[in-house]
Formats: C-alpha cells, sequence, structure tokens
C-alpha cells in the first residue's frame, strides 16, 4: 500500500528522532521504571503529543495512517514511551469527540502542546476487561457538581498526567469525566514492578470524596462505556497495533544483527537454518501486521465503519507475532538475551503486555469469530 510522501516524510522524521532521542535509553528507562520529564517534554516539543489535536485548537491533526506511522516508529525505540501517546491521544479523542466547547477550548490547546498530559482512567482492580463492572461512583451535588468515590488500577503514565478521564456510574450508568490532578480528593499512587512496560509510570488513582464541577462531564449521562471509552479504546487499540509492528522490526533488527555477529559451531548463527526460520517469520510478521494495520488506517480515514473490525484483527495479529518474535529473540541472544538491561529481555517482557492491554487476545479472539460467524450467517 502506497504512502503519501507527506507520510513517508512523517515516518523517516519520526524514526530518526526515535533512534536519537528514545532508543539509546530505553533499557535504562526501563530499569529505572520512569521515562524522565525531559524525554516527556522533548516528545511533546516534536509535536507528537498533539498529533491527533485538531489544527485549529493548535495541534497537528495527523490522518490516520500518519498517527498510524508514528506509532509503529516509537513503538520500534521504546513500548512504554509508546504508550505515552496511546493514552494521551485516547483523552485527545475523546474530549475533541465528545467534550463540550468550553472543554475543548480549555484542555485541547494544552494536550496539543504537551502542557497537560491525559491518561485513561477505566480500568479496575476487578474490573479490567470485563468495564461493565466497574464500581467507582458519581453523585450529584444538590449544590451542582458531582462527587467521585472509587479508584482505578494499571492508569499507565498516571504519575506523570495532569487531566485524567475518568470513568464512573452515575446512577447505575457508566459515565465519563475529566478530572483534573489537583482535584481535591484524588491522589495518585505509583505502580512499580510490572512486567513489562516498566517505563511507563503506572498509577493507582484513589478518589475520596473528589469534586469536580459540572463541567467536568464529557458527552452525556450514561454516554460513558458505549461512546466515550469505546471510542477511546478503538483510538488506543489501533496505537498498540502500530506499536507492535515497530517491536516486531525491532526484533528482526536486533536478531539480525546478532546472528550475523554471533558465531556457534564453526559458522554465524544467520548461517544455521533454524535460526534463518525464525528471521523469516519476523520480517514476514512484521510485513503483514503492518499491512493489516494500514488497511484499518485508511478505513478510519475514509470513516468506513468497517474500521472497527479491522483495528481488532490488526492489533490481535501484531501482538501475538510481537510475542513470539520477541521470544524468539531471546532464544536467538542465549542466556545474554536473559539479563537484566538486555534489549531482548525487555522485548519480550513489553511484547506480552501487549497481548494483554486494549483488549486480551482471547477477548480478541471471541469478538473476531463472533464477527466472523455474523458475516457467514448473512
Amino acid at each position: 500500500m502506497q504512502l503519501t510522501a507527506r507520510q513517508e516524510s512523517l515516518s523517516a522524521e519520526a524514526r530518526s528522532y526515535v533512534a536519537r532521542e528514545i532508543a539509546p535509553y530505553a533499557d535504562a528507562w526501563d530499569q529505572r521504571q520512569a521515562v524522565p520529564d525531559t524525554a516527556v517534554s522533548g516528545f511533546a516539543a516534536q509535536g507528537y503529543l498533539g498529533a491527533l489535536v485538531p489544527r485549529e485548537h493548535g495541534g497537528a491533526g495527523l490522518d490516520a495512517v500518519s498517527f498510524g506511522l508514528l506509532n509503529e516508529a516509537i513503538g520500534r525505540g521504546c513500548s512504554s514511551m509508546r504508550s505515552l501517546l496511546t493514552v494521551h491521544s485516547m483523552v485527545v479523542h475523546a474530549v475533541t469527540r465528545w467534550g463540550g466547547e468550553r472543554q475543548r477550548a480549555e484542555w485541547l490547546p494544552r494536550l496539543a502542546t504537551g502542557e497537560s498530559v491525559g491518561a485513561f482512567g477505566l480500568s479496575e482492580q476487578d474490573a479490567g476487561s470485563d468495564a461493565g463492572r466497574l464500581s467507582t461512583t458519581a453523585e450529584r451535588l444538590p449544590g451542582g457538581g458531582y462527587r467521585l468515590s472509587g479508584g482505578k488500577k494499571w492508569t499507565t503514565f498516571g504519575q506523570r498526567a495532569d487531566v485524567f478521564l475518568v470513568f464512573a456510574r452515575l446512577e447505575g450508568q457508566i459515565t465519563a469525566f475529566l478530572v483534573g490532578r489537583e482535584t481535591p480528593g484524588l491522589e495518585v499512587v505509583p505502580v512499580t514492578g510490572m512486567l513489562g512496560t516498566r517505563a511507563s509510570l503506572l498509577a493507582e488513582l484513589r478518589l475520596d470524596d473528589c469534586r469536580v464541577p459540572d463541567d467536568a462531564l464529557v458527552g452525556r449521562p450514561g454516554f460513558g462505556l458505549t461512546a466515550v471509552a469505546t471510542s477511546a479504546l478503538d483510538i488506543g487499540r489501533y496505537s498498540v497495533a502500530w506499536g507492535c509492528v515497530g517491536l516486531l522490526a525491532a526484533c528482526a533488527d536486533a536478531s539480525m544483527a546478532h546472528a550475523g555477529e554471533r558465531v556457534q559451531f564453526g559458522k554465524p548463527l544467520a548461517e544455521h537454518q533454524l535460526v534463518r526460520r525464525m528471521i523469516a517469520d519476523m520480517v514476514t510478521d512484521t510485513a503483514a501486521a503492518r499491512l493489516l494495520c494500514l488497511r484499518a488506517g485508511r478505513l478510519k480515514d475514509a470513516r468506513d465503519p468497517e474500521t472497527v473490525n479491522a483495528t481488532w484483527m490488526a492489533k490481535y495479529f501484531a501482538s501475538v507475532k510481537a510475542f513470539r518474535a520477541a521470544a524468539d529473540t531471546v532464544q536467538i541472544f542465549g542466556a545474554a538475551g536473559c539479563a537484566e538491561g538486555h534489549p531482548a529481555q525487555r522485548m519480550l517482557r513489553d511484547a506480552k503486555i501487549m497481548e494483554i492491554i486494549e483488549g486480551s487476545t482471547e477477548v480478541q479472539q471471541d469478538y473476531l469469530a463472533q464477527a466472523a460467524l455474523r458475516e457467514h450467517a448473512v
């Protein structure tokens, strides 16, 4: 699928930036379990946080394919850094599509420049893939506004975010709210020791008598899950799928470089047939995943509703293949690839996370099978 000159240019610029400013530091960030503020500021200065912000609000207003290529480039260097783009863009999308005029005027320019970083507050301890079970509540206050009570877990970049898109039950219906970091009653607690994407500054949000004004409401009451979260999660799933393409490419790059240098049994690993088989799978899966992502992006740009199914398929395929590629990369590096601080170990741990976030592999398999069976019945 041919890219436009602008898309080619954006992709090349992003790859160059990642090679200079992200990839060389990914292992150190992983070990420190944090992306430094300087990296976030540099990322914002490139305009990447404004990727999906409309131009009238100071953003880049990228088309879907260009946004995907940006995620691929960043995912090739560091999955934790790509996760910043994912969750921030989910908040941007929600405010752009469902926010009121005042919300868009207040938040979109700040989200575009990185003055404010957004994070997504949906998952809870007992409500992960089954978002309909969330227990955080919102209560209308007699004098106006709402009181939020409960908690959110696994909030990506929650330690760094300035505004959270929080989902809560209002009169039994799931509803979305924008909650600023400095809102009284909101406590942000760091979450560390995770398996992968360790530098993505995860946090737990604790909401105790957390009061927000009327204009914190995003969309209408009851629109939280069926509209706001669903559309934002589609953007997140698309971002992760492209990030997995980058991760696949990184695995292939590392494996081919090592296989060409490492000599075993009198010849380079690259001359051993079973190693070649692993490399063949990596490059083939990378190409196939990229094509699936391009299809999903082109359908998004055409506003074709089929993009939803295409995005599920792209994310499912890319994440499963990324984990297999990362496992083979560790295999090719051997004991060295198992060591703390080695890129192969980091990529394996990150790839496992990709099979869980924005729809687990099993949820995606179930969804795709149901969609195929419905189409077959017709």
